[in-house]
């Protein structure tokens, strides 16, 4: 262990000489690099958006309602080719009762990538979206409907509670630390790129159309990310109303003092509630008095005052 260790050592002394000498002799290319670290950084400890959201049926053990929230994640690996797995990750499931009604919903997530190669291409989508039902089928011992539909929103549920079971969060500072140093090698920083697919599960989608009779390959892993806790900024949220006093807009108003670029702030808005993720200082979820127009929703960032302005249309 101590001569591993000493030989780490070795190789991170070498590493660091090496950006020094690549600062005095070419600080163009030194600057590319460390913005190219700092946005793959960036683009890992991301969570999760939401794509599309499916209804279909559990069959078997009991027969119940599921929503699958289908999201993009950009920590999730791309394919190495046409021709290989394709790694996915799979939350676990939550049973919900509201009212009369109690369905299940799982959240499944893929590389932006593999998602937006389907968008043109219902074949390949429906594959993509077969494969996901295939793979909650074999992690969770349960059958599925073969049949579906993909609802007019795109999650169900909160936002917070999708990215939550997906991310598995936990607050532990040094955990962070320690999965930071371990995901960054001295190989992934010497050639800028990550691309570590052992710790997804993987399903092969092939180049051509899949006939019915064609296998999948699935393997099971269990994906985890660390977020550290952030700050709830100062915020204020009210009704816009005509001249007869009817509600016809959201505003919600966020000081977020120390930031001057909008391109810090990560929104996401459902229906029915909002997250706001700023430069892994501040973090702010809210539930909305009512539900709101998300593509009529608009937002603006006043540099001067550091202040973010959202603007939600109700339905």
């Amino acid at each position: 262990m101590e001569t591993s260790s000493k030989g780490l050592l070795t190789q991170i002394t070498q590493f660091w000489n090496l950006l020094d000498d690549l600062a005095e002799s070419d600080p163009e290319c030194y600057k590319n690099f460390i913005e190219q670290e700092l946005k793959e950084g960036k683009q890992l400890c991301a969570g999760p958006e939401p794509q599309l959201c499916l209804q279909t049926r559990i069959v078997k053990p009991k027969e119940k309602i599921l929503f699958i929230n289908l999201c993009q994640w950009k920590r999730i690996p791309t394919p190495q080719s046409t021709m290989h797995p394709v790694p996915v990750s799979v939350g676990r499931p939550e049973d919900i009762s509201e009212t009369s009604d109690e369905y299940t919903v799982i959240d499944v997530a893929y590389n932006p990538e593999v998602l937006q190669a389907t968008e043109k291409d219902q074949v390949k989508k429906d594959q993509l979206i077969k494969m996901a039902m295939k793979c909650i089928e074999e992690q969770f011992q349960l059958t599925l409907s073969h049949s579906y539909h993909i609802t007019k929103f795109k999650v169900k549920g909160s936002i917070q509670r999708m990215k939550q079971n997906l991310m598995r969060i936990q607050a532990d500072v040094t955990d962070l630390r320690q999965k930071i140093r371990k995901e960054h090698t001295l190989e992934q920083l010497s050639s800028s790129t990550v691309n570590n697919s052992d710790h997804f599960p993987q399903l092969l989608l092939p180049k051509d159309q899949v006939s019915s009779k064609a296998g999948c390959l699935i393997e099971e892993i269990s994906s985890t990310e660390i977020q550290v806790e952030m700050e709830i900024p100062v915020y204020d949220l009210k009704f816009l109303k005509d001249q007869n006093e009817k509600p016809l807009k959201i505003e919600l108003k966020v000081d977020l003092p120390g930031i001057n670029e909008v391109s810090l702030c990560d929104l996401s808005v459902s229906e029915d509630d909002l997250l706001i993720e700023v430069s892994e200082k501040y973090r702010l979820h809210l539930n909305l008095p009512e539900p709101v127009n998300t593509e009529m929703t608009t937002a603006k960032f006043i540099k001067e005052k550091s202040t973010l302005i959202i603007t939600m249309p109700l339905k």
